[in-house]
This record gives structure tokens, C-alpha cells and sequence, in this order.
């Protein structure tokens, strides 16, 4: 009798240790919830627990030691077993590569799949020389890539398998039939939707990353409803605010991030589930739900703001030059006033890259559509400056040199659109360059991140075919005998007759301008149209110095403005 008591003692006492085990997990999972957005792990002798704040889902598995044998072995499992969220990303280009690549960084224990039908584009994020240059790219891609980050060309696979599909593909300005030069071409965002609706065969929430035009989550949304099979849709919009050679650190400190949704039950579901994705890395704060026409609205709204502040200053600067005003005291004048502020006043020979001038004239198209022709005419203006600003700079360049630069080797330093890329979409050197060509200048361009093969092919594609596939760019790019690409900027300059400082790369700022004088033809002209050089310093030199905005050289005084 008193070893059957002994016996059932021991066995009471076994369960209350297993069972104290899943208290013992089940405190320590309030007090991580505190401390946790989204997923939290955390071991001990005692057990294993792994729990979704969102779903109060917990798995515990207790491992008590064995009393003859000093292993540990599961026990109990609780619950249901978490299903890791998955994310896939259609589009692995500038804005698709780097945001999923801050999305596996800040939250690892989901899994994230950018898919790309561009085999060299995918190939090159699998490689360690990404397809683009951002600082701080590389070291995030090469800390989470085979881990919770793939690049994949199996992109139905992957859409197929994906909780979140986000779409970054290409919305390029048409180029023919209506509304083109100004409406975006939804050709891939509509290819992307009808194939998402054919290989989903669960559940998935869409989600708008390019810039679309206002209402094309709702176009969208029509698609995949009719393609759908019964499976439950979602559309989103979560425009990107990214500013090349800042996005990652855009993406680390975001100072917002939006999210468009539908005012319904599902809808504000599928806002909050991408909401906890951001509440990862990204204070509460700073992200802003709305409907998905505002979303969609404030992308193109908010370039259209930053593009109209550089025409602005852009515009100041001409009066300026005309008048012996520094548009540099200008712009610090103006900005001191807190209403206004010191960001996007900088003059300069115009802005460039994808979105300004493409979002602008998508904007200056919906106002036309919507019977709206004052408020387009008033963003037409926006791009007419900035193109004024191009055309007056080269007409400078032009006039100050004996009225012709027939013949004359002119050093250009900088091709991409802003320092810190390689980007070169939109960028204001291509016009420059134009200009200076059709004039029969003999053209020696240096760039610390753009590729020859890429400047001579932006120099003879037309107007937008920039934003086009690459099959319909011109596979072998013009041949322009009066061009040459070189990799240091003191063999740019050599023998050349002008410089033309187009690009603000750091590097400009501190050549030795001494060396550069003295190897070029005489009289040395350096026009700067990023206002990147100390003008007096270099006038010491002997240089003949043009630049944006601020009062004219002596000897440009007395040359005609337009040539």
C-alpha cells in the first residue's frame, strides 16, 4: 500500500511540473508581448515558445528531463503551429529590391521573394554586384539573402505561395494612341494582376507599389474579382517615398508610410495585417491609413510638390543672373521662413529621374480627363521651366563660347540624374549633351557610376523610350563618333575647352581644379550647373566660370543670354 501511494505521488507530481512548464511559458509570452511587434522567440531549460501577437497563437514545447535518462524530448505541443507569412514581390527594380530588401532585414522570421522575368536583373541580385547602386544596398542584401530574402526568375511559383504579393512593376508614359506623352501605361501592372488571379489558389492581399494613376486599384481590383475562382482579393495601396542614394536609409527612418485600403471589414483586415508588417521597424506614428484613391492621389501629389519647388527656385535663379542677385542668399532667405523650409531649393540645371516629370504629367492627364484644364495647365508649367532651365543652360554654355562650340571638346563630369546613383532616367545631361551635340561639340563625359554602354545608349533613344523593356530600346546604340566615355575626370578635362559640372558627386567638389586649368585650352571655361565649386577660388585660377544663379563672370556679362 505504501508504494502504490509513493507511485501515484510521483506521477502527481510529474504532471504538475509539465503543467506548471506551460504556465511558466504562458507568463513569459505576456510579458514579451510588450516587447514585440509582430512574431517573438525566446528559449530556456524549461521549454521553447514561439507566439503571433495578432492570432494570441502560442506553441510550447516543454522538455522536462527524463529521471533515467539525462535527455530532453518534446512532450505537449499547444495550439495550432504558425504558418510563416510570405511575401513576394513582383518587380526587382529600384523600388522592389531595395524595400523587400529593408522588409527581410526588419522582420526575419517572415520570408520574402522578389520574382523578375529579367534573367541578368536576377542573376546580378544573386551575384555580389547588384543590377543598382544605392549605398547601403549591398551590406543589407548580403546579411539576409538565402536566409529569409531569394531572388527567383519562378514567378508563378512564388505568387502562388505568397500571403502579400506586392506589384513594382513598370508604369511608363505612353508613347502612342491616347493620352500618350502624358498617361501612364498600365500594360504590365494589368499583365501582373490577370496572372496573379490564374495561379492564386489561396487567399492574398494585393498590394500597389508603383505609381499608378488614381482609381487603378480599382481597374485592378475588377480583374482579379472576375479572374478569381472564388479566392478572396485584397487591393492596397502602399506608394514608396524614396529618394535615390537616400533610400536605404528612406526605408530605415521613413517619415511616413502610407496605406491605402477599402473602408470595409476585409479591407481594413488587410490594412492592418500590412500595418504590422511596418510596425516591425517603424513607430505607429508615422504610418497613415487611408482610402486607396488618397493613397493613390498623395504619391503623384507629393512629387509634384517636390519637382514644383525646384522650377520654383529654378525660375528665381534666371532672375537672378539678370539682376547681380545670388540665388544661394535667395533660397537661405527664403528658407528660414518655417512655412516654407530649406529642403528641394537648391538651383540647379534642372531635375531628373523616373518620377518627377512621368508623375507630373500622369497628374497634368487626370486633371484634362476629370475637365480639370486650369489646375493641368498650372502643373504644365512645372515641366516647361524645368525644360527652360536645360535649354538656357546650354544656350550659356554656347553663347560664352564665341557664339559656337563646332568642333570644341567639352569635358562633361556627372551623367546620373543626382549624386550617390547610377540612375540616369530622366537625367537633365541627356538634353545637355543633345544640345551640345547639335551644335558638333567633340563631348568627353566621366561619371563615377554610369556605364559607357548605358550613356551612349540614353543619348540615342527618343523621349520615353527610356521607360520602356529593354527589347524595345535600341539593341547596339548609336554610334556618335564626336562622344567619348572615360573613367577619371582629369582626362575628361585635358585639352578640353570647357567643363560642365552636371552631376553633384562629392568628388567634384574637391578636384584639383589647378591641374585641370593648366591642361586645358585657353580661355578655360567651367560652367557649373549644380553650383558644386567655390567660383571666386577658381576665377583666382583663371577660369571663366558660369554658375546657376549667382552673378555673371565679367567676361559673360557681355555675351548674349540665348544663343
Amino acid at each position: 500500500m505504501k508504494k502504490k501511494l509513493s507511485s501515484s505521488w510521483r506521477t502527481r507530481k510529474k504532471k504538475n511540473k509539465e503543467k506548471a512548464t506551460f504556465h511558466h511559458c504562458r507568463r513569459r509570452e505576456k510579458k514579451n508581448r510588450a516587447r514585440t511587434s509582430e512574431y517573438a522567440r525566446w528559449t530556456s531549460s524549461d521549454g521553447y515558445w514561439r507566439g503571433n501577437q495578432s492570432t494570441q497563437t502560442v506553441v510550447v514545447m516543454s522538455r522536462p528531463l527524463s529521471e533515467k535518462k539525462k535527455s530532453r524530448k518534446p512532450t505537449i505541443i499547444l495550439k495550432d503551429y504558425i504558418k510563416m507569412v510570405k511575401i513576394c514581390c513582383i518587380g526587382a527594380g529600384y523600388v522592389g529590391g531595395p524595400t523587400m530588401a529593408v522588409i527581410a532585414l526588419k522582420c526575419p522570421a517572415i520570408e520574402v521573394v522578389v520574382v523578375d522575368i529579367s534573367v541578368p536583373r536576377i542573376t546580378a541580385w544573386n551575384s555580389d554586384h547588384l543590377p543598382i547602386y544605392e549605398p547601403g544596398l549591398d551590406e543589407v542584401v548580403k546579411q539576409c539573402r538565402g536566409k529569409n530574402l531569394f531572388f527567383s526568375l519562378e514567378v508563378e511559383k512564388h505568387v502562388s505561395e505568397a500571403d502579400i504579393v506586392f506589384v513594382s512593376v513598370n508604369t511608363p508614359t505612353k508613347t502612342q494612341g491616347l493620352g500618350a506623352g502624358k498617361a501612364a501605361d498600365l500594360t504590365y501592372w494589368e499583365s501582373s494582376a490577370r496572372m496573379i488571379a490564374d495561379v492564386s489558389k489561396s487567399d492574398k492581399i494585393v498590394v500597389e507599389k508603383s505609381t499608378v494613376p488614381v482609381k487603378t486599384a480599382e481597374a485592378i481590383e475588377k480583374i482579379l474579382t472576375h479572374n478569381s475562382k472564388g479566392i478572396n482579393f485584397q487591393i492596397l495601396s502602399n506608394p514608396e517615398f524614396l529618394a535615390e542614394g537616400t533610400a536605404i536609409s528612406d526605408l530605415l527612418n521613413p517619415d511616413r508610410v502610407l496605406i491605402g485600403g477599402r473602408e470595409t471589414p476585409g479591407g481594413e483586415k488587410a490594412v492592418k495585417a500590412l500595418k504590422d508588417v511596418y510596425a516591425n521597424w517603424v513607430p505607429e506614428e508615422r504610418i497613415i491609413c487611408t482610402n486607396l484613391w488618397s493613397a493613390e492621389l498623395s504619391k503623384l501629389a507629393a512629387n509634384a510638390f517636390l519637382a514644383q519647388r525646384i522650377s520654383s527656385v529654378n525660375a528665381m535663379s534666371a532672375l537672378c543672373e539678370a539682376t547681380g542677385a545670388d540665388v544661394t542668399e535667395v533660397s537661405h532667405a527664403v528658407g528660414k521662413d518655417t512655412r516654407i523650409g530649406p529642403k528641394f531649393l537648391n538651383a540647379s540645371v534642372g531635375f531628373g529621374g523616373s518620377c518627377f516629370q512621368k508623375d507630373i504629367l500622369n497628374l497634368v492627364y487626370i486633371c484634362e480627363c476629370n475637365g480639370l484644364p486650369e489646375v493641368a495647365n498650372y502643373w504644365k508649367q512645372v515641366v516647361k521651366i524645368n525644360d527652360y532651365q536645360k535649354t538656357r543652360f546650354v544656350n550659356r554654355v554656347v553663347a560664352s563660347m564665341f557664339n559656337t562650340v563646332s568642333g570644341k571638346k567639352v569635358a562633361i563630369l556627372g551623367f546620373a540624374f543626382k549624386k550617390d546613383t547610377g540612375d540616369t532616367r530622366e537625367t537633365p545631361a541627356i538634353d545637355v549633351c543633345r544640345g551640345l551635340l547639335g551644335d558638333n561639340a567633340s563631348l568627353s563625359i566621366y561619371d563615377p557610376q554610369v556605364t559607357e554602354d548605358q550613356i551612349r545608349r540614353d543619348l540615342a533613344m527618343k523621349k520615353f523610350d527610356w521607360d520602356q523593356r529593354s527589347h524595345l530600346q535600341p539593341l547596339s546604340p548609336t554610334a556618335i563618333r564626336s562622344l567619348s566615355v572615360v573613367w577619371d575626370a582629369y582626362d575628361a578635362a585635358k585639352d578640353a575647352h570647357a567643363v560642365c559640372i552636371l552631376t553633384e558627386w562629392d568628388e567634384f567638389r574637391t578636384l584639383d581644379y589647378q591641374r585641370i586649368y593648366d591642361n586645358m585650352q585657353k580661355p578655360a571655361f567651367l560652367f557649373d550647373g549644380r553650383n558644386v565649386v567655390d567660383a571666386e577660388k577658381l576665377r583666382g585660377i583663371g577660369f571663366i566660370v558660369y554658375s546657376i544663379g549667382k552673378p555673371l563672370d565679367l567676361w559673360l556679362k557681355d555675351m548674349p543670354a540665348i544663343a
